[in-house]
Order: structure tokens, then sequence, then C-alpha cells
């Protein structure tokens, strides 16, 4: 459950990486979310994995030795799955990035989302599926 506190514990941690560059393991769309979610409610989902893996295909060896197809089957078995229209800030969406699907996390009508260089923001519109955090 998120703290009565969320919204400010949600924009220091988005706000703390607003200029971190992009890097698989470190900080990249899943631990992003990851990091989202335990500024909120305290609950790390990724910290067995965090720091294990340096590229795509490395993170999601790491989480089918774990049992879940990928982030976004990980994301699943924790958070009840909406339709982006019903997303509201501090819920994940995913969008279809190069590299396939990415977490984000919602803030209004925009996603923040990680880019090569930065912090980014898209439009609700764009994501294609949305998980509830409670």
């Amino acid at each position: 459950m998120r703290h009565d506190d969320w919204k400010v514990r949600l924009i220091d941690y988005v706000s703390s990486c607003a200029r971190l560059p992009f890097a698989y393991g470190q900080h990249d769309c899943a631990l992003f979310a990851a990091g989202c979610i335990k500024a909120m409610t305290d609950v790390d989902l990724a910290a067995d994995w965090r720091g294990t893996y340096s590229s795509l295909k490395g993170g999601l060896m790491a989480l089918k030795r774990a049992g879940y197809a990928d982030h976004l089957a990980l994301a699943a078995d924790h958070f009840e799955k909406i339709a982006p229209a019903f997303a509201a800030a501090g819920d994940l969406a995913v969008i279809d990035g190069p590299e396939g699907a990415a977490l984000g996390v919602v803030q209004g009508e925009g996603v923040y989302v990680l880019t090569a260089t930065s912090l980014g923001i898209l439009p609700l519109s764009d994501a294609i599926a949305a998980f509830r955090v409670p």
C-alpha cells in the first residue's frame, strides 16, 4: 500500500532520476518503475535483480530464472492490469519502445519514461497497458 505521503516520495524519486543515463541493471525502465514503487510503498520488487545484469538479454534471463517471462509478467504478478484510460498518478504504464515494451510511471496525462540520456515524458494516450499500484 502507498504511504500517506506517496506523492512527495514519488516526486523526490523521479527528480533524483531526471539526469541519470540509461544503463541496464542500474537505471533501466524496469528498475525505474521498481524505484517508483519502492518510493511510494517501501516494497522493492527489484532487490534481487538490481546490479546483476548489464544488457536487455541479461535482464530477461534473470527474470526467466525467477519464473517470469519478462518485466511485464513480474508487474502483472504483483499488480492489477488496467486499461491505460483508467491509470492514475503513480500507476505503471507500458509504452511500446524501440527495444520492446517499456515501463513508466503515470503523472497526470503523461507517463515518465527513461530515454537514452535522461527522463522523458510521453502522453498517457501512448500507453498500451497499465497496472494499478495500490
